[in-house]
């Protein structure tokens, strides 16, 4: 199966680089994603790891962080309570709702392509469904996305995991991995979310209501369209595990596709630079 999505990724990139940074506040993991797409921008990636070349990340949140959706209003998260529990909220340079990064494996993927965007959305999900696949976990593809015929609009327009887009992976028709894109000519960012547990469901917790009985109403939603790693797998695997299998997958069946570099492998990109991405 590796074979498979190496052969959707190798005529794309000449190289595939895997950067693993770890667990950081919701402001600093933001921000490094908005240089990484500027590198891009510039060249200075291309320049020093290739012209065809894409990077992947994979990294954590400490303490745990609501981020927003770039156009998303910041009034629909009750920030005093968010203070409260220690929550970061930070707004995300890409589309999309809100998510509550919890206990969870997070992952972006930067590349300079003229695919399509939703080429290369398959593309990210199709390597992270093979990752799961070495768990026993049978992800597949949402074709459309998912309705919500009875529910109040409040409900899908706050939340990313009450609604599935095309590609995006779910299991037993239940959303398991949210995630958005941004694309500047050429460049493109896609980050996205795995939840290692239920906690990711709490977002409701942190919601603004200005209704009676739509906390109920969101966290059922949530509840019925979300799952998590812990709900299908009985136990909550480490963040660890998850980065080693996808970096299995990256690596292809000798070893050879994907390279793993250090994070001081990026550090000039991340300092202050005249182009910045917001």
């Amino acid at each position: 199966m590796r074979q498979i999505v190496l052969k959707a990724v190798t005529p794309l990139f000449s190289k595939v680089y895997c950067v693993d940074t770890g667990f950081h506040t919701g402001e600093e993991n933001m921000e490094f994603d908005r240089k990484m797409m500027a590198a891009f921008l510039d060249g200075r990636f291309q320049k020093r790891f290739g012209s065809d070349s894409c990077l992947w990340r994979f990294y954590a949140w400490r303490p745990y962080a609501i981020t927003l959706g770039y156009n998303q209003e910041q009034s629909d998260i009750d920030l005093l309570v968010c203070r409260t529990a220690g929550i970061d909220v930070v707004r995300r340079p890409t589309g999309g709702r809100a998510v509550f990064h919890a206990e969870e494996f997070t992952y972006s993927f930067f590349a300079e392509s003229p695919e399509h965007n939703s080429v290369l959305y398959r593309m990210v999900h199709e390597v992270i469904r093979l990752a799961l696949e070495g768990f026993g976990i049978e992800a597949e593809f949402c074709r459309s996305t998912l309705a919500r015929p009875n529910a109040a609009p409040a409900v899908g327009a706050v939340s990313c995991f009450t609604a599935s887009a095309r590609y995006e992976l779910q299991v037993d028709g239940r959303k398991l991995v949210g995630s958005a894109q941004r694309r500047t000519r050429d460049v493109l960012l896609q980050h996205g979310s795995l939840p290692l547990s239920v906690r990711h469901k709490e977002l409701c917790r942190f919601i603004a209501f200005s209704e009676g009985g739509a906390f109920e109403e969101i966290r059922d939603e949530i509840e019925k369209k979300a799952i998590s790693l812990e709900e299908i797998l009985g136990y909550i695997p480490e963040y660890s595990r998850i980065a080693e299998r996808m970096m299995h997958v990256l690596g292809g069946p000798d070893g050879s596709g994907g390279v793993q570099i250090q994070p001081g492998d990026l550090s000039d990109f991340l300092e202050d630079h005249e182009q910045s991405i917001h």
